[in-house]
């Protein structure tokens, strides 16, 4: 008898589906390291298209048949006015709701 007791025993053999699964446990467990490290401001810039934030925020007071869009197109001609108006949005604390009312203050993202 030489060797170890074990060694008889023929060498461990994952299936396919043991790899994938090896994996998968693998990148679940890189990805929840990732986002409990990465803390919460680390997504800030990825809603309004990569665009940080650049500046101090400005108010508009708004008019009479004023809408959101309008004043999102206004606030930044050059920008695309779905994110324009998504960052107003969250800026304001809107929670989605698009409407606007003569006379509410409304803060302008910068840029």
């Amino acid at each position: 008898m030489s060797g170890s007791p074990h060694s008889d025993r023929p060498p461990i053999r994952l299936t396919r589906r043991g790899r994938a699964v090896l994996v998968g446990f693998a990148a679940a467990v890189t990805l929840a390291g990732l986002w409990l490290t990465a803390g919460p401001g680390a997504v800030a810039g990825s809603r309004d298209g990569g665009r940080g934030p650049s500046g101090p925020a400005r108010t508009v007071v708004v008019e009479p048949g004023d809408t959101l869009w309008g004043i999102a197109s206004s606030a930044d001609p050059g920008a695309d006015p779905r994110l324009t108006v998504q960052r107003i949005l969250d800026l304001n604390g809107l929670n989605g709701d698009p409407t606007v009312r003569p006379g509410q203050e409304i803060r302008l993202p910068a840029g």
